[in-house]
């Protein structure tokens, strides 16, 4: 493990949050910086690799392909953090195999030689989530929080990576969670937990039918239950919840109206961005309440 001493991490932010979503990667490098985590930017990283289709492909890819980048990131001797479920799946997975596994790391190593890498297995890999948690504490996220969320009722959603396999995650109980729900209190606002906060989006799955069975019904549990909003982690579930629900709604002759909010959002208003500088006015279903609180 790094020394974190000096409150440096590597930022991996992957494909979605650096192509699709910038305005998160403004929201977390924002926000982050308010409460004192430096971010050290390595140049040359690659997409993760992807940790279902790509590893399903070849495994052997997939592992030297991540194992490159942990390399990249080993060099500088700070932890990686990451702010993608999927890529903190990839990265974790991959780096405690390696470092368990003496015969494979070797194995990639071989591969990675060919251009000059190695792999040693000296830093940890971190979902963003957990920094905040364990390094900086609550206390600390609070103390940044000058316009509080009061009376923001957020349903959360967790999704398939961030939790299991709970020996390679190390973020929280895969059965039952606290930690999104923390780091909603600490920003003000109040967190819904409803019947189907554990359930995938959906996104991975082959078939049409199942993925919008599995979307519609999370939606209209996140309104039964009240909440203004949907607030999560992972960029991908906000893809397909965000777009997903206006196709879906085209589909089944439906309107479904549940604005979905990346966290690192929500922490950069409570901590007095505007809307502009969190990108809120991008989704494609915005949140008048939420809003409400940027001309506060």
């Amino acid at each position: 493990m790094s020394d974190i001493s000096d409150n440096k991490y590597i930022p991996f932010f992957g494909c979605m949050l650096a192509t699709k979503f910038p305005w998160f990667e403004a929201a977390v490098r924002t926000s982050l910086a308010r409460i004192g985590l430096e971010l050290v930017d390595v140049d040359g990283f690659t997409c993760c690799p992807d940790p279902i289709y790509f590893q399903a492909r070849d495994k052997m890819e997939w592992y030297a392909v991540a194992a490159r980048n942990l390399s990249l990131a080993e060099d500088l001797g700070h932890d990686i953090i990451t702010t993608c479920s999927g890529c903190t799946a990839t990265l974790s997975e991959v780096n405690l195999a390696l470092k368990e596994d003496g015969e494979l790391r070797e194995r990639i190593n071989k591969r990675l030689a060919k251009i000059g890498r190695e792999y040693k297995g000296s830093i940890d890999v971190r979902h963003a989530v957990t920094v905040l948690r364990d390094d900086f504490g609550l206390e600390r996220v609070a103390e940044t929080v000058t316009r509080p969320l009061e009376g923001l009722k957020v349903a959360v959603h967790y999704g398939c990576h961030l939790l299991k396999p709970s020996r390679v995650m190390r973020v929280d109980n895969p059965d039952h969670p606290t930690i999104l729900e923390t780091l909603l209190e600490t920003v003000g606002a109040e967190p819904i937990h409803h019947e189907l906060t554990l359930l995938c989006c959906g996104r991975a799955c082959v078939t049409d039918s199942i993925p919008q069975s599995m979307l519609a019904d999370i939606l209209d549990a996140v309104t039964r239950n009240g909440a203004d909003c949907m607030g999560l982690i992972c960029p991908t579930c906000f893809d397909e919840f965000d777009t997903g629900q206006i196709v879906l709604g085209r589909k089944l002759g439906r309107t479904f109206d549940v604005p979905i909010v990346y966290y690192f959002q929500l922490l950069g208003i409570a901590q007095g961005l505007s809307a502009e500088e969190v990108g809120l006015k991008m989704h494609k279903v915005k949140l008048a309440s939420l809003l409400e609180y940027t001309r506060a």
